[in-house]
Formats: structure tokens, C-alpha cells, sequence
């Protein structure tokens, strides 16, 4: 089946030529071929093999596939198994698979071409916990039959909360007693035992069962429930407030640990009149829930299935400061003069059982305390000594501060904790300091006449010049007095001013420039003498006045920067729309207040935004979620942000705390059983508990979801709506897509379809039928009863009951004979035996439903002889 071609040379041939043969292979047969092609070279022979192949396909497959560790949350996942083909020719596969875990195989055949790759896809899906270890028989031309292993982890999604130090699992943390106003924390450490990114949310369960707000658990049950006036106060207390998550929101990594800090800070709840409450416990016992994002089925279908969660128990006491002074609170210090001390012994005791108190008091002036600050130990006492060291004399009522010490933490760093005084005694001091009495004794002046003398000069009392450090100086104005002023200077400046006759000591000192002084008589202007060693000088004045008026600025600028601050306060205070500035009684009525205005009133302070800070609260999410709920759209919402505060909101990226209160679900959308041919739909419920739009977009690839509508919605701040979502097949079988949606373009998200198609189908009341005779009836009279026709599906069902004929024939009829029956109805068929001579008691029909089942119904009429 070789051919050769080739004109062999006559001569020899010369150096750089060549000789060419052609050999042509014609197979005959399907089978590979060998044989040789003999080249005499001179006295060389030289053997050529020749080979005749017939084409043939070369197929292979991957072993198996390893989805690897994913998590349980209803997502369609897939890959591919490649089938390459070597060879020369196409080849051909076929799969089979006969379990039920892979939910779709495809294509299961086909045809590789010659050097290429065909990919099959395989999907699970990741509804339930549970590990898939399937097998697929693929037969592979030339290859037989060969066998893929399909394997998966399929896990939950776990977050677990642990120890720090231990690394153990914590259920409880108790924080022991903690003074009110003071702040205790602890640390844990969260963990994210699962093989996939974590968005994680905490959220404080307020209303829990078992949750205790204030009481004190060693009372007796006939104590708290007495106490009720607590209960009902403690309501309406924001638990945030007192317990801070730090962060309260994250992402966890894969088996990635987060170290969270919890504060402790509790507040004294007021009790009423009457009740001592200053040595009153108050217990606490709170839930705190680590949620991961997304897990809202509880809230929309009331069950939760899927629990993602992990609860932490919180404990802890709040206790008063217990703090005595004794002398106190009033402290009356002894009589003393100028210069001297006196000291009072107080002896401060800490009367609480539980823990010790740090103090310090605060600088008061005339007063000294030693010591300043100090700790005492629980049920413990120490002496501090007060002193009053007066510098001036008068009776002396002071308050003293003394601050409490504890922990607490910054404003504006919530996670820096730092010493701090959170709680303040007040004590009242109380002293007098007296002055001394002194003799002045007179003595003759022995002619040196003083600096500042009586009128005569001749006695001088002792110390009384030491009161002044300057010369007098005259401070009458020249207009006060006329007399003996001489003519030449009756027209003198009003702005002088008038010397004493013995200021000689003041007038040759350096004076005020711009100042001038005149006897008091005559009215002539003084000689004053400035020695410009000590004067200033010209731009020494102007520097001094340029300071001075800088100065008087700058104060003066504050001043108007501390008013304008007050005023703008004061313009947000009462610039809102409640208050307009209208005085009352000025004509207008003022609105009659309803309960359903309170309530309203009620819903607009819950629905202001949570701070950041600030953990979510079970009653929080739901006040605001029952509020979202009253305000429900169906239709006319805009498929795209249009307006600029639209635009703005859908832009923004969404803390986990933000997601965690949009829902939208339910996560698994089961339609049950559905007719081929027919169109059902079930609501996408979308809730919107923020106070900002939100941009939903649907994205479906599905054939069988392409009447949903719409795909794609603004939805308002505090809005209920929904999406119907239609389903359509003409598929029998097992249905299990999934379809994913975003929230503003960046939240990904997505909602499992699980439905059965299923043909169309009816249902009977009975299988078997007993006609009887009417009582009193006459002969030849038919008998009738009736069978009810029940449709199950969600399509109209058409139906024909056909009898069957025997060698009697039949006797029965059924009307309607054929009809429709409207899906989820039923309709009643009267069934009737007619009596003759020789009709068949018995009878049987065929109910035929088109495109559908067929049920057999048997009839039997019950006839009585009756004897004479």
C-alpha cells in the first residue's frame, strides 16, 4: 500500500545536487502499516523504515477536583474539568453521574477536536454543612471508562471569642464591682475560624432573656419586686452607654485573631423619693452578639437557620463612692490672727466592702491639707490634716473640692484609657482671721518738719508713713477754685492740675510729660524737672503706647471671638423648627398634642443616626426597623441616582455596621413546586434602616429568572420595598441557581433560587366511590354522589374523565366530563349511576390530565333487594 516515485540517475551525481523521491501511502484497512525503502548509495545500501499510521484520538482527563474548604452560605460555586485531546483525530466523551450532591454537569458529551481542550463545569452548592466526596464515570474514546473525583469541605462560617492569654473559648466576662461614673475594661480576642473573609458586627442584646439592668441579685425577690419604680426606668436606658465595644465593626482575614477592648462604665440609676439608695448595689448582666454580616433571615423569616453568631455574656456591679469624713462635711477651724495656723485632724473612711478609693484634693486658697492625695484600702481608714494659714484678714467659707480618682477614657480616643476624676465630694470650710491691735503713740517733733506732717507739724503717731511709697501730689482741678488767681493767668488750660504747697518732693522728680500743675493760689504753672536719664524718650512712648494698644486688641479680640461663639450656640439652640422666636401670648393657639403626635415624636428621636462609636442595640435595630416598615414603596423608585443627595449617598462605601441594617432577603428563595411552562413569583424584601439612599442593582445570567423586574432601584432612607422575582422553566427537575446583587456598586451579595419543576398534576378527594340509594326511593331512580378535584400546582390543569368499557358495559357517568381546574383550586364532579336491567354495579374512569398524571377511579353502587 507504499508507492514509490523517483527517477533514479543514470549518472552520477555531482556535488550540491540532490535527488528527490516521493512515497505515497494508500491504507486499505484500518490498521498501521510498516515496511522499508532500500537507497544504493555506490556500495552502501541504506535501510528506510517506513510507517503507515492510521489517525487516532488521544483523550485525557483530570483526575478529580478539590473545591477545597468553603463556607456553608447558599452560593452557587464552580469548576472545570479539562479533557484534552493528542491525538490526530477528534474523540468523543460521554459523563454519567447518577447522585444527587452535584447539582450540574456540563455538557455531559461531546467531541474534542485534534490538539485541543474541552472544559466540563461542575457546580455544588454550599447550602448545608457536610463533606462531598462524589465520583463521575466518564467514558473516553480509545480510553474506556474512567473515574473523576469530586471533593469539598463544606463548613460554617464561625467566629469564636477568646482569651487573650488562654486562647480559650470565653462565654462569660465578669468585670467585677466598678465604681459609678469609673470605667473597667477587658480585653478578648475574636477569631475567624473559617477559610473566608469575615465582615463582622457587634451588637448588644438589650432585651434578652435573663438580662438584669441595675438590680441587686443578693436582695431578696420581695425587695426587687418592691423596687419597681427602677425596673420601669431602667426601660428606657440606653445600654450603649454603658458598655463600649472598641472596634465595634471589622473584617477578619481567614483564621485571622482581632483583639477587641470592652469597657465597663456604669451609671446610678435615680430611685424614688424616699428610697436611701447611697449604699444601694447595682448588678448587671448583658448579652453582647458577634454577628457576621448579612445573616438577616432571622429577621425576615423569624427563623434563624444558619446561625452565625456567638453570644458573650457580660457582668458586672456598679457601687457608690463610700467615702466619710469625720469632722465633715462642715469643718470649723479656730479663731487665729494674721500669720498664725490652725489644724484639724479628719480622718477619711472607705466603707465600701468591695474596693479601695483613691483621692486628692484640690488647691484652696488659705488652706493647706497633708496629704494631698492617697489611696485607701476597702473598709480602711486614713487621717489627713487640714490647716488654715489666713493672709489676709476676714472670715473665710470655702468649698473644697475633693476628685475622686479612677479609670476612665478619652473623649476623643475611645481605645486610651487614662487616670482621671469621676466623681466629687464637697466640704465646707469655715475660718476667721482677726487683726491685731495696735497703740499709736504721739511723740514732739523736734523741728525736722516730715515728708507729710498734720497742720501744725508738731506730732507725728508712729508708722503712719509707711502706708505710702510716693510723694502726694495735688489731684484738684484748677476750675474748683478762683480765689487769688492772678490776672495773667485767669485764662489757663482747664486740664492742669493744682499742687500742694509742700510737694517740693514730688515736683522734681520726673513727671508725666503731657501734664502740667499750678500753685493753688496764683495759679502759675510749676517748675518740673524730667531728668532725661530716667525719662522716655519720644519712640520709647510710641513703642510702650503701640504695645499697649496691641495688647487692648487682642484682648478685645478674644472678647469678640467669645461673643460670636455664644451668639452662633445660641442661634443653633433656637434656630430648629419647633421654636420660630414667637413669644407666648401673643396671639397664636398653641397645637392640641395627641398620643399619635408622641408616639410620632417618639419615632423621629429613634430614628436619629447611631454614633459610630456607639454599639447597636437589639431595641435599636428593631424601633428602627419597625419604623422603616410603616413607610413601604412598591413602585415609582428611580433605577438610578438622579437627584445630587442621591448621587452623593449611592457613592459612599458602607461601614459593616451600616450593611448590617440594610436587609435583604430572604438569602434562600424557595419556590417549591413548579409547573414546566408556567410563571411564579416570590418577593425580594428590601429594607433600608439608614438615613442615606442606597443604590441596589440585581445581576442575572440565568434563563430561567429573565422576566425579573426591576433590576435595579434607589431606595429612600427608612424604606420598605421589594423586588418580584419570577421564576420559568420548561425543564423537569431539580432547580439550584444563584444570582448576585450590590449595594451602591461596591457590596456584594447574593440570594440562592431553589425550586422543582414539576409536571402538571390532580389530585382526587377519593380513589373509590360508594353510590347509596336515597332512603324512600323509587325504582329505576340513579344513584349520585360527588368527588372533589383538588390542583396542587401553580398552572391550570385540563382534564378528561374517560370510562373504562368492560363486556357490560358501564352504567356510572361523571359530569363535567372535561374541564379546567384553575391552579390552587378544586372543582366537584357529580358522579351518577343509572339502574337497568342488567347494569353493572361497579364501574371504573381514567382521569387524564393533559400534559400530566392520569389517577383511576373506581365507583361501586350499593343496591338493597328488597323482599315481599
Amino acid at each position: 500500500q507504499f508507492k514509490l516515485i523517483v527517477e533514479n540517475p543514470e549518472k552520477p551525481v555531482a556535488c550540491g545536487l540532490q535527488v528527490t523521491a516521493f512515497v505515497e501511502y494508500y491504507p486499505e484497512s484500518e490498521e498501521d502499516l510498516q515496511d522499508r525503502l532500500l537507497l544504493l548509495i555506490e556500495d552502501d545500501i541504506v535501510d528506510i523504515p517506513l510507517l503507515g499510521l492510521i489517525p487516532f484520538c488521544c483523550l485525557e482527563i483530570d483526575s478529580g477536583i478539590n473545591f477545597g474548604a468553603v463556607i456553608a452560605n447558599s452560593k452557587i460555586i464552580s469548576k472545570e474539568i479539562s479533557i484534552a485531546n493528542h491525538g490526530s483525530a477528534s474523540g468523543t466523551f460521554k459523563i454519567s453521574y447518577d447522585g444527587v450532591v452535584l447539582l450540574n454537569v456540563e455538557p455531559t458529551s461531546g467531541v474534542v477536536e485534534p490538539k485541543s481542550i474541552k472544559r466540563v463545569k461542575v457546580d455544588i452548592c454550599t447550602d448545608v454543612p457536610r463533606i462531598i466526596k462524589e465520583v463521575i464515570k466518564v467514558e473516553l474514546e480509545g480510553h474506556g471508562c474512567t473515574e473523576v473525583l469530586i471533593k469539598a469541605i463544606v463548613v460554617e462560617q464561625v467566629l469564636k471569642v477568646q482569651g487573650v492569654s488562654c486562647g480559650n473559648v470565653l462565654e462569660c466576662i465578669n468585670f467585677g464591682p466598678v465604681y459609678f461614673g469609673s470605667s473597667k475594661t477587658e480585653q478578648i480576642s475574636l477569631y475567624n475560624e473559617s477559610p473566608e473573609c469575615m465582615h463582622w458586627v457587634a451588637v448588644l442584646e438589650d432585651n434578652a432573656i435573663g438580662g438584669e439592668m441595675g438590680t441587686d441579685l443578693q436582695r431578696s425577690a420581695d425587695a426587687v419586686l418592691q423596687d419597681l419604680s427602677l425596673k420601669n426606668r431602667t426601660r428606657d436606658v440606653d445600654v450603649s452607654t454603658l458598655i463600649l465595644c472598641i472596634p465595634s465593626q471589622g473584617t477578619l482575614l481567614p483564621y485571622e485573631k482581632s483583639l477587641v477592648t470592652l469597657c465597663f462604665s456604669p451609671k446610678k440609676f435615680k430611685r424614688d423619693f424616699g428610697v436611701n439608695d447611697s449604699s444601694l448595689k447595682q448588678d448587671y448582666v448583658l448579652f453582647l452578639r458577634f454577628e457576621a454580616v448579612g445573616n438577616k433571615d432571622g429577621y425576615l423569616q423569624a427563623l434563624i437557620n444558619h446561625p452565625h453568631h456567638m453570644e458573650l455574656a457580660l457582668t458586672g456591679s456598679g457601687l457608690p463612692v463610700m467615702l466619710t469624713f469625720n469632722p465633715g462635711p462642715v469643718i470649723k477651724f479656730r479663731d487665729c490672727f494674721l500669720g498664725e495656723q490652725t489644724q484639724v485632724l479628719c480622718t477619711l473612711k472607705n466603707e465600701s466592702e468591695f474596693l479601695p478609693v483613691r483621692f486628692s484634693f484640690r488647691k484652696t486658697a488659705h488652706f493647706n491639707i497633708s496629704p494631698e492625695k492617697g489611696k485607701i484600702k476597702k473598709k480602711s481608714a486614713k487621717d489627713v490634716i487640714f490647716s488654715f494659714s489666713p493672709h489676709q484678714t476676714g472670715t473665710f467659707k470655702v468649698k473644697q473640692i475633693v476628685d475622686i480618682i479612677g479609670t476612665g477614657l478619652e473623649k476623643n480616643n475611645l481605645q486610651v484609657s487614662k487616670k482621671k476624676s469621676f466623681h466629687q465630694i464637697y466640704l465646707t470650710f469655715t475660718g476667721v482671721c482677726k487683726s491685731k491691735r495696735k497703740n499709736v503713740l504721739f511723740k514732739i517733733n523736734p523741728g525736722i518738719t516730715p515728708m507729710i506732717s498734720n497742720a501744725t507739724g508738731q506730732f507725728v503717731a508712729d508708722g503712719t508713713g509707711r502706708c505710702t511709697d510716693t510723694a502726694p501730689v495735688a489731684i484738684l482741678k484748677s476750675t474748683q477754685t478762683q480765689i487769688h488767681t492772678h490776672w495773667i493767668n485767669r485764662n489757663y488750660k482747664d486740664d492742669a492740675l493744682i499742687a500742694f504747697p509742700n510737694d517740693r518732693a514730688a515736683s522734681i522728680r520726673p513727671s508725666e510729660w503731657n501734664k502740667k500743675y499750678r500753685t493753688i493760689f496764683t495759679k502759675t504753672e510749676r517748675y518740673n524737672y524730667v531728668d532725661p536719664e530716667f525719662s522716655y524718650t519720644d519712640s520709647e512712648r510710641l513703642s510702650k503706647e503701640a504695645h499697649k494698644e496691641y495688647y487692648a486688641d487682642f484682648i478685645s479680640s478674644l472678647r469678640q471671638r467669645r461673643l460670636q461663639k455664644d451668639a452662633a450656640r445660641q442661634f443653633y439652640i433656637y434656630n430648629n423648627s419647633v421654636s420660630i422666636g414667637l413669644k407666648p401670648a401673643e396671639g397664636l393657639m398653641s397645637p392640641k398634642i395627641s398620643i399619635t403626635d408622641l408616639h410620632k415624636e417618639k419615632l423621629q428621636l429613634k430614628m436619629l443616626p447611631l454614633d459610630e462609636n456607639c454599639l447597636l442595640t437589639s431595641r435599636k435595630l428593631a424601633a428602627i426597623g419597625s419604623n422603616s416598615s410603616i413607610k413601604e414603596i412598591w413602585s415609582g423608585l428611580s433605577p438610578v441616582p438622579s437627584s445630587h443627595k442621591e448621587k452623593e449617598d449611592c457613592s459612599l462605601t458602607l461601614t459593616s455596621k451600616q450593611l448590617h441594617q440594610i436587609l435583604i432577603g430572604p438569602s434562600t428563595m424557595d419556590f417549591g413546586d413548579v409547573c414546566v411552562c408556567s410563571t411564579t413569583a416570590r418577593k425580594l424584601h428590601i429594607i433600608n434602616n439608614l438615613l442615606v439612599h442606597i443604590w441596589i442593582q440585581i445581576e442575572i445570567e440565568i434563563d430561567e429568572l429573565q422576566q425579573t423586574s426591576p433590576l435595579s432601584q434607589v431606595v429612600p432612607p427608612l424604606t420598605k420595598t421589594h423586588i418580584p422575582v419570577v421564576f420559568e422553566t420548561n425543564t423537569l427537575g431539580m432547580f439550584k441557581r444563584s444570582f448576585t446583587y450590590t449595594i451602591n456598586n461596591q457590596h456584594l451579595g447574593h440570594v440562592l433560587v431553589v425550586a422543582k419543576a414539576v409536571s402538571v398534576e390532580l389530585e382526587l378527594s377519593a380513589r373509590e366511590l360508594i353510590l347509596n340509594p336515597i332512603p324512600g326511593y323509587l325504582a329505576e331512580t340513579e344513584f349520585r354522589t360527588t368527588v372533589r378535584v383538588y390542583n396542587p400546582r401553580n398552572h391550570p390543569a385540563e382534564f378528561t374523565w374517560k370510562p373504562i368499557i368492560t363486556d357490560r358495559g358501564t352504567a356510572f357517568s361523571i359530569q363535567p366530563a372535561k374541564g379546567f381546574v384553575e391552579a390552587y383550586r378544586d372543582l366537584e364532579c357529580e358522579v351518577v349511576w343509572h339502574p337497568g336491567f342488567n347494569s353493572p354495579e361497579a364501574g371504573e374512569f381514567n382521569l387524564c390530565v393533559r400534559k400530566g398524571n392520569t389517577i383511576k377511579l373506581k365507583c361501586f353502587a350499593k343496591v338493597t333487594i328488597l323482599h315481599t
